[in-house]
């Protein structure tokens, strides 16, 4: 009789546990919000003087397509805004073609957006000097100058057998710039 009211005892105790789980999958299934990370395009700064007008580019595909066709699909432009007064023409892609606002390349040249710490860009000059930085600092004060004070010259190292110039500064002026010059060969394919 014991034997029986203990294995009654146990058999009530599964049964009730088993009546009190929740068969609800909607509470189980609820939408799990995804956290949205916004993408900032501020590791890169294209700029091209051409034909009296200063192209700027935040896309390197964009960039790209301007040096091979001589022009972009869509831009904004502002006349006479340049370092030296040319128009100032910026390259965009096709998803920023219609913002007003938020643009990384308007906004980094416009003194809005910081660059990041592993930043590269590139001047390509009127003279065909294609001048390569690792920091945007030195990039805006080459810009104003229209050269560059601490410099790396390469002649005839560029894709089309342009003079390279891996501008310095300062604190990295005596050393040769090998990290800035195998991240200009691997964006253009040279080996």
């Amino acid at each position: 009789m014991k034997k029986f009211a203990i294995s009654a005892l146990v058999g009530a105790s599964i049964l009730s546990v088993v009546g009190c789980q929740s068969t609800d999958t909607a509470a189980v299934k609820a939408p799990v919000k995804k956290a949205v990370v916004k993408v900032v395009n501020n590791n890169d700064l294209f700029e091209v003087a051409h034909d009296g007008r200063y192209f700027v580019f935040d896309d390197f595909a964009t960039y790209q397509q301007f040096l091979s066709v001589g022009e972009t699909a869509y831009r904004k432009v502002y006349i006479g805004d340049g370092p030296h007064g040319e128009t100032l023409v910026f390259g965009l892609t096709g998803k920023d073609k219609k913002k007003t606002a938020g643009i990384a390349g308007i906004d980094m040249y416009r003194g809005n957006l910081n660059a990041s710490s592993d930043f590269y860009g590139e001047i390509r000059s009127e003279d065909g000097r294609l001048y390569v930085f690792s920091t945007y600092e030195d990039m805006v004060e080459t810009r104003k100058l229209g050269d560059a004070i601490y410099r790396f010259t390469q002649i005839g190292a560029g894709p089309d057998g342009q003079t390279v110039v891996f501008v310095l500064n300062k604190s990295n002026k005596k050393k040769r710039p090998d990290a800035l010059i195998n991240a200009f060969k691997k964006r253009n394919n040279l080996g």
